[in-house]
């Protein structure tokens, strides 16, 4: 007699649920990327946003900084009073300045403590008086 399955047989099933735990494997993968990638703006607009309100107190008072604590430059305070600027949002990114003087600043943002610390590559982004953005890749 010849006998007749209707279902899958055991190899059959556990060679299906392999190749799906590798195409889950491979989509949680480019997935985690793009999640990274996207949270990287959060830094990129607080930067900016930033470098618009310390370029407004050069403007006003020919200056970045705010010599003997006058209160010219309510950002600045905010990012020198000795606690972590952390971005708004989610909150992935500490931004600090540093090389501030009357006529130049570099503000960092540090995803290290955060789930961005598996950014490596972009883990640190900076942005300086003039515009320049590091690592260029990540911007």
């Amino acid at each position: 007699m010849k006998k007749h399955s209707d279902g899958f047989t055991l190899i059959e099933l556990l060679m299906a649920i392999a190749i799906a735990g590798i195409l889950a494997a491979l989509a949680y993968s480019s997935y985690s990327s793009s999640v990274m990638k996207s949270n990287r703006s959060e830094a990129k607009t607080e930067l900016y946003d930033i470098a618009q309100r310390l370029q407004k107190c050069y403007t006003t008072y020919g200056r970045y900084d705010d010599p003997n604590g006058a209160d010219l430059c309510p950002i600045y305070e905010d990012l020198t009073d000795g606690t972590p600027y952390i971005t708004r949002g989610r909150g992935f990114y500490e931004i600090t300045i540093s090389n501030d003087t009357a006529n130049t600043y570099l503000l960092t943002a540090d995803g290290a403590n955060s789930s961005q610390v598996e950014d490596v590559e972009c883990q640190q982004m900076t942005l300086d008086h003039m515009g320049q953005t590091l690592p260029a890749n990540c911007w």
